[in-house]
């Protein structure tokens, strides 16, 4: 991204109060990067390449953390 980092990106959202998931997607990861990413709240940070079966694994973390996706839904 030109204009800021993911890390930054994600820092920002937080701070305006959005709490969509997160996945960081690389192709180069610092550990460093890493710590920042789930400290500001990220559900995974992954680095390329990566299966499937791990993508849908966070994916289904992320929905069951975050309301199985739905926004404004009640039962």
């Amino acid at each position: 991204m030109p204009d800021m980092s993911g890390i930054e990106l994600l820092t920002l959202l937080r701070r305006r109060g959005y709490r969509v998931p997160f996945i960081f997607i690389t192709a180069q990861l610092e550990e460093n990067v890493r710590v920042q990413a789930l400290k500001a709240g990220a559900i995974c940070c992954l680095t390329k390449p990566f299966d499937e079966a791990t993508l849908i694994r966070y994916l289904d973390i992320a929905l069951k953390r975050h309301g199985g996706g739905t926004v404004g839904e009640t039962a």
